[in-house]
C-alpha cells in the first residue's frame, strides 16, 4: 500500500468485499443466462433438424412406383393405383373426412364378381351418403387366364379411359364390367364387345372408340405391381382406412362391410 493511500477501515474492506461479490455473482450469472441461451438456441436447431429430417423421411416413404411416373394415368387416379369415388360416384372425386375404402379388383376374377355382387348395393349407399370415399384399384394379375388376349389388361384400360373422359359413368361401367364378366381360360371379351357394355353404361361411343388404343395399358402394369408392393398378392381385397379388412366369409355377407365402413366412421 503506498505510504500516503489511508489505511482502509474494516467497514471499507467489508464493503469492497460485499461489491466484489456482487460483482463475480452478476457474472456469474451473466454466464449461466448465456449458456442456457447456448443451449435453448441449439435445443431448437436440433428439434427442428429432426422436424425436417423426418418430414423428407416420411416424404420419401409415400413415394410409390407412379410418383414419378411418365406415362400416361388416368386423371382420377392416386400414386397407389387407384381410381377415387366420392359421394356423386364420379369418378375423381371424394369424400372429405369419411372413410376410405381401397378395393383391388380383376375384372377376370370370378371372385372379384362375386364381391361386386354381394357389396354393390353397399357400395353405393356408403357413396350416396358420405360415408366413404371408395378408390378402386383395378389390376391386371390374371392375364394369363385370358388365352394371350390380356383381357384383364384391357378392362382395367377400358375402366381407366372411362374414369378419365366419362367419370360420370365410370362406376356403373365397372358393375357392368362384372355383370358381363367372362369366365378364366377363355378369351375373354373382345375390345368392341367392352365398348358396347360402356356405352350402354353411359359412357360416350367416342370415349369407348378408344379403348383399343389401350392409353392406359402401361399404367395399368405398373399400378398392379405397386398393389403387390403394397402387399396385395390376390383379388378381390380390401382396406378400410388403411388397413386390410374383411376374409370372404365376412364380405360375402352383405352388410358387412357397410357396418364397418360406418363404425370406422
Amino acid at each position: 500500500m503506498p505510504a500516503n493511500e489511508p489505511r482502509k477501515t474494516k467497514a471499507d474492506r467489508r464493503e469492497a468485499a460485499r461489491k466484489e461479490a456482487e460483482r463475480l455473482a452478476a457474472k456469474q450469472a451473466s454466464t449461466e443466462r448465456r449458456n442456457r441461451l447456448v443451449i435453448l438456441v441449439a435445443s431448437v436447431l436440433v428439434v427442428a433438424l429432426i422436424g425436417v429430417a423426418g418430414f423428407f423421411i416420411w416424404k420419401e416413404s409415400q413415394r410409390t412406383l407412379l410418383t414419378d411416373f411418365e406415362g400416361a394415368r388416368p386423371a382420377a387416379s392416386t400414386d397407389s393405383g387407384g381410381i377415387t369415388f366420392g359421394a356423386g360416384a364420379v369418378a375423381g372425386t371424394t369424400t372429405e373426412g369419411a372413410a376410405e375404402v381401397q378395393i383391388y379388383v380383376d375384372f377376370m376374377c370370378p371372385v372379384c364378381g362375386t364381391y361386386d355382387e354381394v357389396n354393390r348395393e353397399d357400395i353405393r349407399t356408403m357413396l350416396t351418403e358420405g360415408d366413404a370415399t371408395v378408390v378402386y384399384h383395378p389390376l391386371n394379375y390374371l392375364d394369363q387366364y385370358s388365352m394371350g388376349t390380356n383381357y384383364s389388361t384391357r378392362a382395367a384400360n377400358a375402366f381407366a379411359t372411362a374414369a378419365t373422359d366419362a367419370p360420370e359413368a365410370a362406376l356403373d361401367f365397372l358393375e357392368s364390367l362384372f355383370d358381363n364378366q367372362p369366365a378364366e381360360q377363355t378369351e375373354g371379351l373382345t375390345d368392341e364387345e367392352i365398348a358396347t357394355i360402356a356405352v350402354e353404361a353411359g359412357v360416350p361411343q367416342e370415349v369407348a372408340d378408344t379403348f383399343a388404343n389401350g392409353i392406359y395399358s402401361e399404367w395399368v402394369a405398373v399400378a398392379s405391381d405397386q398393389a403387390r408392393n403394397d402387399g396385395v398378392t390376390g383379388t378381390p381385397t380390401t382396406f378400410l382406412d388403411g388397413s386390410r379388412w374383411g376374409t370372404q366369409g365376412e364380405w360375402s355377407e352383405p352388410g358387412n362391410l357397410l357396418e364397418a365402413v360406418r363404425a370406422a366412421g
